[in-house]
C-alpha cells in the first residue's frame, strides 16, 4: 500500500444545501485523515485558474461561475490509495451513474452540481493541493 494524498472540494451546491457535515463523515468513515481543510469562497478568476485545464470545453464558463457562486470547503486528505479509494468513495461524475452509497449519488443535484471535486491522479492532487494549501497549512 502507498499512503499518499488526495484533494477534495465540496462545491457550493452541497455546502448550501448543509451537506458538508454528511460528506466529511463519510470521508471519515472510509479512513481517510485530513491534513488540511478550508472554507473559502473562490473568486472567477481563481476558479478559472483551477480549472484552466478545461478552458477549451463548452461547459468552462458554467462551471467557473457555479465554482465562484458560493462557498466551498477545500481539504487534502491522506490515506493508503487515497486518489483511487476517494474517486470510488465520491462515485461517478454523473451522480445518475453513481452506485448507491457514494458520496455524488446522496449529495449530488446534477452533473454540474456533483457535490464533490475529486483529484483524478497522485500528480494532480499534488498540483491541486499546492493550488490551495501551502506547506505550513497542512499538518
Amino acid at each position: 500500500m502507498n499512503r499518499n494524498l488526495t484533494f477534495t472540494m465540496i462545491k457550493p451546491t452541497a455546502f448550501k444545501n448543509n451537506n458538508t457535515g454528511g460528506i466529511l463523515k463519510m470521508i471519515n468513515d472510509a479512513g481517510f485523515v485530513i491534513k488540511a481543510m478550508k472554507l473559502t469562497r473562490l473568486s472567477p478568476e481563481f476558479a478559472g485558474d483551477f480549472y484552466a485545464v478545461h478552458k477549451e470545453r463548452p461547459f468552462y464558463g458554467a462551471l467557473v461561475d457555479f465554482m465562484s457562486s458560493g462557498p466551498i470547503i477545500a481539504a487534502l486528505l491522506e490515506k493508503d490509495n487515497a486518489v483511487d479509494d476517494y474517486r470510488t468513495l465520491i462515485g461517478a461524475t454523473n451522480p445518475e451513474n453513481a452506485v448507491k452509497g457514494t458520496i455524488r449519488k446522496m449529495y449530488a443535484t446534477n452533473l454540474q452540481q456533483n457535490a464533490v471535486h475529486g483529484s483524478d491522479s497522485d500528480e494532480n492532487a499534488n498540483i491541486e493541493a499546492d493550488f490551495f494549501f501551502s506547506k505550513t497549512e497542512r499538518y
